[in-house]
């Protein structure tokens, strides 16, 4: 099978980013700094070919793709299943108030206890377990279905932490020690159905001078 290369892309920032409030699949749009940051992400990728532009159909991402399709000329397709991890009753919350309401639930989420399951909420959590599994076939999904080409998928931080944990063969148990930026650049390829990391966390675009060139 041929070689199918994806850039994977975190959606840009949200007032609830950069707040510390839990999103989940709670539906926030971007922040005028959100917008920005996809204008950027638009112009940097401007010069690449992409034959399928895909995002989950959160609207954080979906803002941030249809960025990226206006310079392509393309259409946006959406997936669910690139949603960021389902939080339950967590969703909507500040850390440290989901620290103070539930102490027990909220430590074992810290000591990455990947099996455990938060409250309910409006929505019934997922473990991260669930959530690795779920991002992973949706990527590889696409890759499948699109051999040899070269895909953009806007996602969220957690999806991009499971594309990286799977590229790199790292334990879900294992503490994140790697930076997931806001409408930064990830590159990874897919052959024989593995997932290989090319580059992580390109945020060139990012720099406040190039925001500001774009007004």
């Amino acid at each position: 099978m041929p070689t199918t290369h994806i850039v994977l892309i975190r959606h840009g920032e949200t007032a609830w980013n950069a707040e510390r409030r839990l999103q989940g699949h709670i539906d926030i749009a971007l922040n005028a700094e959100g917008l920005r940051q996809a204008e950027a992400l638009a112009a940097a990728l401007a010069g690449e070919r992409f034959d399928a532009i895909v995002a989950s159909d959160l609207q954080r991402a979906h803002q941030t793709a249809q960025a990226v399709a206006r310079v392509q000329g393309m259409a946006v397709h959406t997936d669910p299943g690139l949603r960021e991890r389902c939080y339950g009753g967590f969703e909507g919350l500040l850390y440290s108030e989901i620290e103070a309401r539930f102490p027990v639930e909220f430590a074992a989420w810290q000591a990455r206890d990947i099996d455990s399951v938060m409250p309910p909420g409006v929505r019934v959590a997922e473990s991260f377990r669930q959530f690795y599994e779920r991002s992973m076939h949706s990527i590889l999904g696409w890759a499948a279905r699109h051999p040899g080409q070269t895909l953009a998928l806007v996602a969220h931080g957690g999806v991009l932490e499971c594309a990286y944990r799977g590229a790199m063969g790292l334990s879900l148990e294992t503490p994140r020690d790697f930076p997931v930026k806001n409408a930064s650049i990830n590159r990874f390829s897919v052959s024989a159905g593995q997932l290989h990391l090319d580059s992580w966390g390109e945020v060139a675009h990012l720099q406040r001078g190039v925001l500001d060139e774009l007004g």
